[in-house]
C-alpha cells in the first residue's frame, strides 16, 4: 500500500488484483448488466484511489473495499431508478401471448388478464412489484419505480378500482359495489 500511494504503478497494479475478486463478487450479488458491473468496479477502485492515503490499517482493506463496492452497487442503481422511464423497468406491459393457453380457458381469467393488459404501464409495474414473489417492501418498491412511500398504498387502491371497474361485468352480476 505505501508503495501505491507513492505512486508505483506496479504496486498499484497489483492492489486492484489483489482486491479484484471480493470487488466481483461484492458486485455479483447484484442484478446488474455487464456494462454496469465494469461501472461499479471501475468506481470502486476510484474511491480506493482517492482515499488510498485515509486507509491507515491494510488488514481492514478487503472489508472496506466490499462496502465500497456495495456503496458504488447502490448508488449506481439510485441513479438509474431516477433515470429510467417506466417503460424501461423490468415490470413491463403484460403480453398476452405470454401466458399459458390452459389458463385463459376460464372466462373471468380471460377477463382478469384483458383488464390487467389495459391498465397503464406504470400501473402494471406497481401492481407486479406489490405481489413480487419473494415480497418487496415499499421502501424497495418506491425506490424502484421512483415513487414516493406515501404514494405506494393511493396508487394501489387506484389502480385496483381501475380493475374492478372493468371486471364489474364478471363479478356479482355485473354490479361493481
Amino acid at each position: 500500500m505505501a508503495d501505491a500511494r507513492a505512486g508505483d504503478e506496479a504496486a498499484w497494479e497489483a492492489l486492484v488484483n489483489q482486491l479484484s475478486r471480493v470487488v466481483w463478487k461484492t458486485i455479483g450479488n447484484y442484478r446488474l448488466s455487464p456494462a454496469d458491473q465494469e461501472d461499479a468496479f471501475a468506481s470502486t477502485f476510484f474511491r480506493l484511489f482517492d482515499r488510498l492515503d485515509t486507509i491507515i490499517e491494510p488488514r481492514a482493506l478487503p472489508g472496506w473495499i466490499a462496502t465500497t463496492a456495495r456503496n458504488e452497487v447502490r448508488a449506481l442503481l439510485r441513479a438509474q431508478g431516477r433515470a429510467i422511464p417506466m417503460e424501461s423497468l423490468p415490470l413491463r406491459p403484460l403480453n398476452v401471448a405470454d401466458i399459458d393457453e390452459r389458463l385463459l380457458d376460464d372466462e373471468l381469467v380471460r377477463a382478469a388478464v384483458a383488464a390487467f393488459a389495459e391498465l397503464p404501464v406504470k400501473a402494471q409495474a406497481l401492481l407486479r412489484a406489490l405481489t413480487a414473489v419473494p415480497p418487496l417492501s415499499y421502501a424497495e418498491i418506491g425506490a424502484l419505480l421512483d415513487l414516493p412511500h406515501g404514494s405506494i398504498g393511493p396508487n394501489r387502491a387506484t389502480y385496483l378500482r381501475m380493475l374492478r371497474a372493468a371486471l364489474a361485468p364478471y363479478l356479482d352480476g355485473g354490479d361493481d359495489a
